[in-house]
This record gives C-alpha cells, sequence and structure tokens, in this order.
C-alpha cells in the first residue's frame, strides 16, 4: 500500500523560503507521476505544481518562477522549494501520487491522483 508523509512547513515571513518534503514508501516511485497541492481555509484544494515520471515540470501561474519541484528517485522523495513567499500562499500542502499510467505528461486536477498525504501547513505573515 502506497503511503505519502509530508514535512518541511511552518510559519515563515513574507519573502521567506522553505522547502517541503514527500516522502513515499511501499511502491516504486520512479514509476509515478507527483503533485503538489495546497488548500487554504474554506477554499478548494488547487494545483500547485506537478513532476512526471521523466522529469517534466508544470506550474500554477500564482508560483511559477517562485517554486520549485523536484523529485530524488533513490531517495523516494518528492520536493517543493518555495522561494519569495507572500502571505496568499498561506495553506496546507499536500503531496498527491498517480498510480495510473501518466502518458508522459503532468497533471493537474485533483482526481487525476490517486494518493494524498496528509498534509503540511505553512504559514507566511506580512
Amino acid at each position: 500500500q502506497v503511503q505519502l508523509e509530508e514535512s518541511g512547513g511552518g510559519l515563515v515571513q513574507a519573502g521567506g523560503s522553505l522547502r517541503l518534503s514527500c516522502a513515499m514508501f511501499g511502491g516504486i516511485f520512479s514509476s509515478y507521476a507527483m503533485g503538489w497541492f495546497r488548500q487554504a481555509p474554506g477554499k478548494e484544494r488547487e494545483f500547485v505544481a506537478a513532476i512526471g515520471r521523466i522529469s517534466i515540470t508544470t506550474y500554477s501561474n500564482s508560483v511559477k518562477g517562485r517554486f520549485t519541484i523536484s523529485r530524488d528517485n533513490a531517495k523516494n522523495t518528492l520536493y517543493l522549494q518555495m522561494n519569495s513567499l507572500k502571505p496568499e500562499d498561506t495553506a496546507a500542502y499536500y503531496c498527491a501520487l498517480r498510480a495510473r499510467w501518466d502518458y508522459g505528461r503532468t497533471w493537474y486536477e485533483t482526481d487525476e491522483y490517486d494518493y494524498w498525504g496528509q498534509g503540511t501547513q505553512v504559514t507566511v505573515s506580512s
């Protein structure tokens, strides 16, 4: 059974940086497309970034140029480097794994992913 475990969230001032990690257990990490989503209180979960099996990447317009998604297949770990953080980046951040075939692309919708972590809170103060 695949399990995902996020870490690295916290409280940071605007303009600061954080790196989130997502460790995968119970599968062959290199076989899966992965993604990061976030959810602020009272809002729907939204796409942040995605990375395919062959490490192609896609970002939402709101984080492009500030966030970087990456993966280390040897460590079964997904990362999200977040720079120039803004108060509007405050949310619970979730990593997601697509167990279905990825067709060599990235995926942006929550129902396109099959496994989710428990989330890690990121709070950016102004």
